[in-house]
């Protein structure tokens, strides 16, 4: 999300909204870290450091494609807790970030792409 672009999102015919990668990118992310068995977005971004994370740190985790007007692909990397299916913890995720993002925004998913970047182990001391 280096150079930021606007999604436009037509309401009511003539009158239209705009919003930002980066938004887009934010609500992708919390719906990714709600998912069981994600510990995290790459970066270690969390559901509390999320919408605090530059754009620079954000745009490790997260890119949105413009695909077609109105239509977006979300390509993600994320960090999975060990123990988990990622086949499944992968579908879970898909499925949450695009029902996020076409909620909010208006604007279709036509994909989300996971990239599985670690799996975390919990210490025991």
């Amino acid at each position: 999300m280096a150079e930021s672009k606007n999604f436009v999102i037509n309401v009511n015919g003539d009158d239209c909204v705009n919003i930002s990668e980066e938004v887009v990118g934010i609500i992708a992310g919390l719906g990714a870290v709600e998912v069981d068995g994600v510990e995290s977005l790459v970066g270690n971004l969390t559901s509390e450091s999320i919408s605090k994370a530059g754009q620079g740190k954000l745009a490790k985790a997260i890119r949105v494609v413009d695909n077609e007007p109105g239509k977006i692909i979300v390509r993600m990397a994320i960090n999975m807790k060990y123990g988990y299916e990622i086949p499944k913890v992968s579908g879970m995720v898909q499925e949450k970030v695009k029902s996020a993002v076409e909620t909010m925004t208006g604007l279709e998913v036509t994909a989300v792409d996971v990239r599985i970047a670690t799996v975390s182990v919990a210490s025991t001391n």
